[in-house]
């Protein structure tokens, strides 16, 4: 019998819900373990982000749609591809960041059939794949290898080698995090073999070879690449700086050590006034030991005449003919 608390007369002001419930999302089967008749559920001041799942407001972020779905999902299922990747941090293209109006990408069992729930796109074959939770959140998701493996399967033109190399990189330097140790590329190489006939596995072999360790923005890894296509020796990424002894005096973005050249890539937060002090103190510390420092802007990475610009001035740094180069 439902608690005698939770009748409520027509017209009137819904009953508090049990403080074990909380704001939600929160299921049908807990309502029901604590008591909640199916009645009080339907009252409006709820809302129901999908079947079996309530709270006393709309999800608005990613996080919460997910959570509020997962509160009226089965057990057996979890978030994939965009969503995972997104979930995890992982970096994709501005016309990939999600929104309000988003489908999920929710996996399930290949022998549970394909997940049908409004707002979301369903996924089979999740008994091939690692879960894991992400931390503080709760939420199952697939795992980050086999995350970026599935980022192969988005449409065609979805994203391209260059997308899958800085997805990579991020994924590389997670799993090197959470390891203790560089085994990332080794972690997706190995679940990348795992996988018979992987859509878009092309793609995801030509990024696999061209993902490092170490690299901690997504424009590290763009500009590595503007200079590798580019016919430039490939850089040392975050790699030590030495004086002319031998001695340890910086970590160098982009380094050409042969050349003792550094390519320093300006992010947003380089813009303020004492990171500039900071930065420009450094170069001169650097360049009192040799070194070449040659700043590196995201507009001067992207296709356009100061891309073509900084392709000549490092290949004029690295004493390289640019007749020989592929500058664009």
């Amino acid at each position: 019998m439902p608690c005698a608390c939770f009748r409520d007369a027509v017209g009137m002001q819904p009953r508090p819900l049990p403080s074990g419930l909380g704001p939600g999302p929160f299921s049908s089967a807990r309502a029901r373990e604590l008591g909640v008749p199916s009645s009080r559920l339907r009252r409006g001041d709820l809302v129901h982000p999908t079947r079996g799942a309530h709270a006393t407001s709309a999800p608005d972020t990613l996080t919460e749609r997910a959570t509020a779905y997962q509160a009226g999902m089965p057990s057996a299922r979890a978030f994939s591809h965009r969503t995972a990747a997104h979930l995890w941090g992982v970096p994709l293209p501005g016309k990939e960041e999600p929104n309000g109006t988003t489908l999920l990408d929710v996996m399930a069992p290949t022998g549970d059939g394909m997940v049908i729930r409004r707002g979301a796109k369903g996924h089979r074959g999740l008994e091939t794949r690692a879960v894991a939770t992400i931390p503080g959140t709760g939420l199952r998701v697939v795992d980050l290898a086999d995350t970026w493996c599935d980022l192969g399967e988005l449409k065609r033109g979805a994203l391209s080698v260059g997308d899958l190399v800085v997805a990579a990189d991020a994924v590389v330097a997670a799993l090197d995090a959470r390891a203790g140790r560089q085994v990332g590329i080794a972690m997706l190489r190995s679940a990348l073999a795992a996988r018979v006939r992987p859509r878009g596995g092309i793609n995801l072999r030509r990024a696999l070879a061209r993902a490092r360790h170490g690299v901690r923005s997504p424009m590290e890894t763009r500009a590595r690449l503007m200079f590798v296509d580019a016919g430039f020796p490939e850089p040392e990424v975050n790699a030590p700086l030495t004086d002319v002894a031998g001695e340890w005096l910086a970590e160098g973005d982009l380094v050409w050590r042969p050349q003792r050249v550094v390519g320093e890539y300006q992010g947003g937060h380089h813009a303020e006034r004492k990171r500039r002090s900071e930065d420009a103190f450094r170069r001169r510390l650097l360049e009192d030991q040799r070194w070449h420092v040659e700043e590196l802007w995201a507009e001067d990475v992207r296709r356009g005449p100061r891309r073509r610009t900084t392709l000549l001035v490092f290949a004029h740094a690295l004493g390289l003919d640019p007749c020989t180069l592929q500058i664009t």
